[in-house]
C-alpha cells in the first residue's frame, strides 16, 4: 500500500473547504494551485501580478522544502491566469526566470476569475521525488 502524507499551511479555507495544500503519494506530490496569500492566509496584492506571482512562488518553496525537495523535480504546473493575453508574457518570464534550465510541462489557462476579488494567477503542481535534485 502506497504511503501518503499531506501538508498544509495551516491557513483558512484548507478546513473549511476540505483540502490540503500538498499530498505525496508514493514518489509523487500533487500540489493544490498556490496564490498570494500570507502566513494568516489572508490574500495578498489584489491587482498585482507581479507580486503575487513572486509570493505563489514563496508559498511553493515551503512545499517544497517540508518535503525536502526542489524545483527541478516538478514535473508538471498548471498555471490559472486572469487576462491571460495580458499577462501571458510576464507568466512566461517569471516561469523562465523561476525553473532556470529546468523545463517542466505547463499548461497554462485562462481564466474569467479566481477565487479572491483582483486574484490574478494560481499555479498547481506535480512534483517526482525520483528525479534529482
Amino acid at each position: 500500500m502506497t504511503a501518503i502524507d499531506s501538508y498544509s499551511h495551516n491557513v483558512s479555507g484548507e478546513d473549511e473547504f476540505g483540502f490540503a495544500q500538498a499530498i505525496k503519494a508514493g514518489e509523487t506530490i500533487h500540489v493544490s494551485g498556490q496564490l498570494s496569500h500570507d502566513e494568516e492566509g489572508t490574500f495578498l496584492h489584489p491587482g498585482d501580478f507581479d507580486a503575487q506571482l513572486k509570493q505563489v512562488y514563496a508559498n511553493f518553496e515551503k512545499v517544497l522544502a517540508h518535503y525536502g525537495v526542489t524545483r527541478n523535480q516538478v514535473v508538471s504546473e498548471t498555471q490559472y491566469i486572469v487576462d491571460l493575453p495580458k499577462y501571458n508574457m510576464a507568466m512566461a518570464a517569471a516561469n523562465l526566470d523561476y525553473f532556470g534550465n529546468h523545463r517542466p510541462t505547463s499548461s497554462t489557462v485562462g481564466v474569467a476569475s479566481l477565487f479572491f476579488p483582483g486574484q490574478l494567477v494560481e499555479i498547481s503542481f506535480v512534483i517526482d521525488t525520483r528525479l534529482p535534485a
